[in-house]
């Protein structure tokens, strides 16, 4: 059943910037389309750009159209759309600024203040709009990451979006959490009785996710040479599939009592010291290489990167848990830019079977998995071992695959139309708490502490590959295997 989106004024700060253009508004057209809107939606784009909303919206007409499915664009619904959109162009730190925003939003309805700005712009904006009356019971403010470019800037982000907004007015959004597979999960774990009693370490031999990108740097040098590929994929998305995957069954899906089992496993991660940094975790830098036929430049030869730039493309690293349910399994996470394919994934391995009947094949035998693929295509499969068909017994690995197109028969929501809908509706499940993020950094500081302080430079690794050749090493050191390399 369709739940009702509220009458809503969204408020887009960043309205002319890339992730407007390429995400935020093509998922508010598809969920417009699909008729979840009430008839006297507005939406607000704000930017530092002076222009009138005629030129706005000719502007972002040329420019979405390029990211929009051709089935999904049609002229038609899109000038319905934009008769819901205006635009302000202002100075996002000045209040003065904020008297023509606040004649534009409508008092009884719920306020959506989406702030897709960089962070330093964080507090200006949420401090102008308490100091113009526009934050009330209803309104809500979206921050788009980098939440933080460490504990201590995370801390003053909550801080300050914390004197503006209550903590169930903000919504962190971290958009793998929307992708179907990813909530598929959550149903997988809870909905059904078949994998709990696996689901621990008795059973479980490890878990491997992956978030594997094709693109190198592109045009976001300036951004990543201040971040790299911990800061920027692994402390959000990777430990977010990691607390969905190790966390305890919550009481309901309310969002508390879901957040709640995710900060538990964030504190319960083992903390690096500098020899665990050494032995557990693996940093790369990729260099020119060949992709799709193509050959493509290193990372140093990218516009805006430093000639002698030490940041990391490439991390692969051990996170152990201290809780009775995971103790002793290896949770492996990687992520790197210009690797072999891109690739999104979640491979839990289970053990081998306690006593084998079937010995004149045990060669054959292959321990069971269960694959959750997030990207490109979303979907769950089960590795078993059956018997081939002919005279004897002789076993091979299967999988049991179900893909979510095929099943549903419905389409695919983006994962960015799915978390708008749930910040319209006020529901918080899909979000990060403050604490979840603070605890997030408080893993990860270390390990750029001890990195920054090392002469070591990142280990190399061709584009087109699966990064370093140190990353097959330490996954040997636990008896285990990078899922291509099965």
């Amino acid at each position: 059943m369709k739940m009702l989106i509220p009458d809503f004024d969204l408020i887009l700060f960043g309205g002319t910037g890339d992730l407007s253009l390429r995400k935020l508004l093509p998922a508010l057209l598809a969920r417009f389309r699909a008729g979840d809107f009430p008839d006297s939606f507005r939406l607000i784009c704000v930017g530092h750009r002076v222009m009138k909303s005629e030129e706005f919206i000719q502007l972002v007409t040329e420019q979405c159209s390029q990211y929009i499915p051709q089935t999904g664009f049609e002229l038609k619904e899109w000038q319905k759309f934009c008769a819901h959109m205006s635009y302000l162009g202002m100075d996002a730190r000045a209040a003065e600024s904020y008297v023509t925003l606040r004649q534009l939003v409508r008092p009884d309805v719920v306020r959506v203040f989406y702030l897709s700005t960089p962070p330093a712009l964080f507090l200006p904006i949420c401090e102008n709009l308490r100091q113009s009356d526009m934050i009330n019971p209803e309104a809500r403010v979206v921050l788009e990451k980098p939440l933080g470019h460490n504990l201590e800037t995370a801390r003053r982000i909550n801080a300050e979006v914390g004197s503006c907004f209550s903590e169930d007015q903000i919504f962190r959004i971290d958009h793998y959490l929307g992708k179907e597979a990813v909530q598929n999960l959550l149903a997988l774990r809870f909905g059904n009785v078949l994998f709990e009693p696996l689901w621990r370490r008795e059973w479980v031999q490890d878990v491997q996710i992956t978030i594997a990108e094709d693109i190198g740097v592109g045009t976001r040098a300036g951004f990543y040479e201040g971040a790299g590929a911990l800061r920027d994929m692994l402390q959000n998305h990777l430990l977010q599939l990691l607390c969905i995957i190790a966390m305890e069954p919550p009481l309901s899906i309310a969002p508390d009592a879901v957040r709640d089992e995710k900060l538990k496993v964030l504190k319960a991660l083992q903390k690096f010291d500098e020899a665990a940094v050494a032995q557990k975790t693996v940093r790369g830098q990729y260099r020119k290489g060949v992709l799709s036929g193509k050959s493509v430049p290193g990372y140093l030869e990218e516009p805006g990167v430093a000639a002698e730039s030490r940041t990391e493309t490439y991390v692969a690293m051990v996170a152990e848990i201290n809780t009775w349910r995971w103790n002793g399994v290896p949770f492996f996470l990687r992520t790197g830019k210009r690797m072999a394919e891109r690739r999104a994934e979640i491979l839990v391995r289970f053990k081998d079977v306690p006593h084998s009947i079937f010995t004149e094949h045990a060669s054959h035998l292959v321990p069971n998995h269960l694959l959750i693929s997030l990207q490109p295509d979303e979907g769950v499969s089960l590795g078993l071992m059956a018997k081939t068909p002919g005279d004897g017994i002789r076993l091979h690995p299967v999988e049991l695959g179900l893909d979510f197109a095929e099943a549903f028969k419905k389409p695919r929501m983006d994962a960015y139309e799915r978390l708008l809908l749930d910040v319209l509706r006020g529901q918080l499940t899909l979000f990060m708490r403050g604490d979840e993020l603070e605890a997030a950094w408080n893993w990860v500081d270390p390990v750029l502490g001890i990195w920054s302080a090392s002469a070591d430079e990142p280990r190399p690794y061709s584009a087109g590959t699966w990064g370093p050749p140190a990353a097959s090493a330490l996954l040997s050191r636990y008896g285990s295997q990078w899922r291509e390399e099965i």
